[in-house]
Parts: structure tokens; sequence; C-alpha cells
């Protein structure tokens, strides 16, 4: 009888997307910012905001054994795991028009948002 042994490998897949812009945007934010470092970008759902929770985009060294982290163009995007289930599908993009500049969160899981469009349910 053969006995088969599996090894468990931590996944790299995340729920979110990051465009081709916004991971423009991120590189040359890192650049300016931290040129010698080697900070991802964490995406997080945190309790808060009118709307019951808010997200909170910024630049980590920190990753975790359970974090979900995908690289998109030399930008690694980290999702720890409790914010992964509500952020499934969504996407991150950055905007610079007239009428808006900025990182936006284009999340199908949102039931609600509230008029400023900080946060969400």
């Amino acid at each position: 009888m053969d006995v088969v042994t599996t090894t468990a490998t931590p996944t790299t897949a995340t729920p979110i997307k990051l465009s081709d812009s916004a991971a423009v945007k991120v590189k040359e934010l890192l650049a300016r910012e931290a040129p010698e470092t080697q900070l991802a970008l964490r995406v997080a759902v945190q309790p808060g905001g009118c709307s019951g929770l808010r997200y909170a985009l910024y630049f980590d060294d920190q990753i975790k054994d359970t974090d979900q982290v995908r690289d998109f163009g030399g930008v690694r995007l980290v999702v720890d795991k409790m914010s992964a289930p509500y952020l499934t599908g969504a996407e991150i993009d950055y905007v610079d028009s007239l009428q808006q500049s900025g990182f936006t969160i284009n999340n199908p899981n949102a039931q609600s948002t509230c008029a400023c469009g900080d946060s969400f349910h």
C-alpha cells in the first residue's frame, strides 16, 4: 500500500484586483516615499464609517503567513484573512480627472455605500 504525502502551500491568490493605472500610481508613490524599502500595498476592511465598514489602503512591510499576496506589475498587494471575504471580486483603480483624483474601490459585495464613498455595508 502506497502512502501519499502532500504539503500545504500558502495561497498566493488574492480576492481583489489592482488596475494597471493603480499599479503605476502605487509604484510612483513608493519610488517617491520609500525607494529603499520592500513595502507592499495593504488593503483592509475595518469597522467604522457611516455605513458600518470602511476601506483602509496603506503601505506595509509586515506580511503575515495568513495574508494573501499577489503581484500586479511589480506591486505586491496584500489582503488579510479577515478582510478577504469582503473584497472578493473588488478592484482598486486610480482615477485622475477633472472631477475626481485618487484611488477608488469598485466592490460588488457592497450592499450600500455612504455619500462620501468612504464606507460600505
